[in-house]
């Protein structure tokens, strides 16, 4: 049974879970990680701060667009969605390819990792140093087992969990802004202090790191198909929820930088920490591990929430195989498609870096949500309002749309050449997804499905 919208699975998310989905998914060990790279990239600390805005505005234009998208398609897959009925059935195949060997894998191994950096520091172990260091990777791993367990099981309980966890974890940092202006020793003077040399290059590098720590506002559309009331719930929850995250993550970096200069942010992995400290001594180590482990452990839920819809869209629309799309009789999830991607994250954790999973999944990524985005010109031509009524128009129309699509190009061309090797392998995959579609339709007519 489908509802009118198309979908089969139960409309069980209301508004403030919807953006507590959004905002659970962003923040986790973006925030706590990324700053120390992006210093390390860009040593200079005003421009420091504008790439965080810079990624912000970027989100925030990226969120405008989807709200349109998501009223007139809220279905399960979302991204995946957009795509195919702006661009047609290869395109959003190469999507859902991408996400299965790149994408998901990526961002569930990039999100655990820090969640099992800071769980084996606040058991005393430090996880830069073996044998500690390996322990991390198996550690990731057991935290994708939990977090897959929970969503098998029902999305009613683990929005329950997502809501509780959002909300300490945005408190927390909340606290800990306010704690660093009002307790805090640290200067202003480290906003205007001169810093090294900034090459474009580096910069835009730096925008990339960022933008994987904005992640999660695409996310919600992925669950689109399970939102109550969804023509008014998407497009404010996607509105809300990223402009609470863009507010929280630059008061939160200028909170870093006042209190700890740009050069020792650079060298800082664990910044939170390093700032807890310098607020509450050894006491705020401790707390900002807790604060990490909740808020990356609560990003993991949300990811484990969001992306398995993306296989159960692709194998509902014929492009995946059928047992994918398959919902568990009792706990009414896709629970085929959240073991699938669960084993994917296991296998990538295992064996890849932070940095490598985070980087991958932005270079992987981007290129569907700027083809997404540009679905809004393309169905505004091809379906216009006497065709296909929209709940919500795009704010800003054409440039908030425009300015997003550019300025993803932008990003990764600027990857392309400054990381020629891991942005152009990222690509081929990408490109290696359109003779398996062939093979995958001259499979299913010769099945005659």
């Amino acid at each position: 049974m489908t509802d009118r919208w198309g979908d089969r699975l139960p409309r069980r998310l209301g508004f403030w879970s919807a953006v507590a989905v959004l905002v659970g998914s962003t923040i986790g060990g973006g925030i706590f990680r990324t700053p120390a790279v992006i210093a390390g990239r860009v040593p200079e600390p005003v421009l420091m701060l504008l790439v965080w805005v810079l990624g912000g505005l970027l989100a925030l234009c990226g969120a405008l667009t989807y709200a349109e998208l998501a009223a007139m398609f809220p279905r399960s897959g979302g991204v995946y969605v957009y795509v195919r009925e702006g661009f047609g059935r290869l395109p959003a195949f190469l999507f859902g390819w991408s996400e299965l060997l790149l994408i998901r894998a990526s961002a569930l191994g990039a999100i655990a990792t820090p969640f099992a950096e800071y769980l084996l520091r606040s058991l005393g172990f430090d996880p830069t140093r073996p044998p500690y260091d390996g322990a991390v990777h198996w550690v990731a791993a057991l935290a994708i087992v939990l977090t897959a367990t929970l969503n098998y099981v029902g999305v009613r309980w683990s929005a329950l969990l997502l809501n509780v966890t959002t909300a300490a974890k945005y408190g927390a940092l909340a606290l800990l802004v306010l704690l660093a202006f009002v307790v805090g020793q640290g200067s202003f003077g480290n906003f205007v202090a001169a810093g090294g040399p900034v090459g474009s290059g580096l910069f835009g590098l730096a925008l990339v790191s960022v933008m994987w720590a904005y992640d999660g506002w695409g996310d919600l559309s992925f669950v689109g198909g399970e939102v109550k009331d969804p023509e008014r719930s998407l497009p404010r929850a996607l509105i809300a929820g990223t402009g609470a995250v863009v507010a929280i993550y630059l008061f939160v970096n200028a909170a870093y930088l006042y209190l700890i200069p740009i050069g020792a942010m650079a060298h800082s992995p664990l910044v939170a920490a390093d700032a807890a400290h310098a607020i509450v001594g050894r006491l705020g180590v401790g707390l900002v591990a807790i604060v990490v482990m909740v808020a990356t452990f609560s990003t993991l839920l949300g990811s484990m929430l969001t992306a398995p819809r993306i296989f159960f869209a692709m194998a509902d629309d014929g492009l995946f195989f059928r047992r994918v799309a398959r919902v568990h009789p009792t706990f009414r999830t896709p629970s085929v498609s959240i073991v699938l991607t669960g084993m994917l994250g296991i296998v990538y954790v295992a064996f890849q870096t932070f940095q490598q999973l985070a980087d991958q999944f932005v270079v992987a990524i981007f290129p569907f949500y700027a083809l997404a985005a540009a679905a809004v010109f393309v169905l505004r031509r091809r379906r216009p309002l006497a065709v296909l009524p929209r709940a919500v128009r795009v704010l800003g129309y054409p440039v908030v749309p425009a300015l997003f699509v550019l300025a993803t190009l932008y990003m990764l061309g600027n990857a392309l050449w400054q990381d020629p090797l891991h942005t152009g392998l990222a690509f081929l995959i990408i490109l290696a997804g359109v003779p398996v579609y062939l093979v995958w339709l001259r499979g299913r007519a010769g099945r005659g499905s």
